[in-house]
């Protein structure tokens, strides 16, 4: 995989490419279709290498939509719209290493970099595994160099096996928790196997 080849999956990439190149092959992220599902999916989980942060500038319907357990009726919600770090707290409290809302911690460990790393567990086993303190510095994963390595972590110690399989549900489960964007997750990878075998 070269920062060429990705940039032609994802044109916006700039710094990105080389640094993705990079930290694809420190966590042996390296064959035609174990790279075409990582750029596959952190070209999906940042818009094309674009986004780097969590959005989470939610309207009240929104909120009702996408967290209806943490905002079970319109009151709630119009409480929270349109604050995002009010959101991230109560959303990320007390799940994923974090602490209790007023705790600030889901605002704190929002998803950031190229994969979304969430939550303080992940932040700190992520800090561990790059050797850095991610916990007192989350914003290192919005540079191209950390934040292209917390993907590569998150990818091959969590992914590897069912992109082996070239398992696209599975890739997008182990990387979103869910099958959001399935049909487009694909659809990327598809293109990108095209472009990197």
């Amino acid at each position: 995989m070269t920062p060429e080849q990705i940039l032609t999956l994802c044109p916006r990439a700039g710094d990105w490419a080389a640094a993705l190149c990079l930290a694809a092959s420190e966590w042996e992220i390296n064959t035609p279709r174990r790279e075409a599902h990582f750029v596959a999916q952190v070209g999906h989980e940042s818009a094309g290498l674009t986004r780097f942060e969590e959005n989470l500038r939610y309207s009240a319907p929104r909120l009702l939509q996408v967290f209806p357990r943490h905002f079970p009726h319109a009151d709630a919600a119009a409480i929270y719209a349109s604050r995002p770090e009010r959101i991230a707290n109560r959303v990320y409290a007390d799940r994923m290493g974090n602490g209790p809302e007023e705790s600030g911690d889901g605002w704190r460990y929002r998803g950031r970099g190229p994969i979304q790393i969430t939550g303080r567990d992940n932040y700190r086993l992520c800090g561990e595994a790059l050797n850095m303190d991610l916990l007192a510095r989350p914003d290192a994963l919005l540079e191209p160099g950390p934040g292209s390595a917390s993907a590569a972590w998150y990818f091959a110690t969590r992914c590897l096996e069912a992109a082996d399989r070239d398992d696209v549900s599975a890739v997008t489960r182990c990387v979103n928790g869910g099958t959001h964007g399935l049909a487009e997750r694909a659809a990327i990878t598809k293109r990108a196997f095209a472009c990197l075998a």
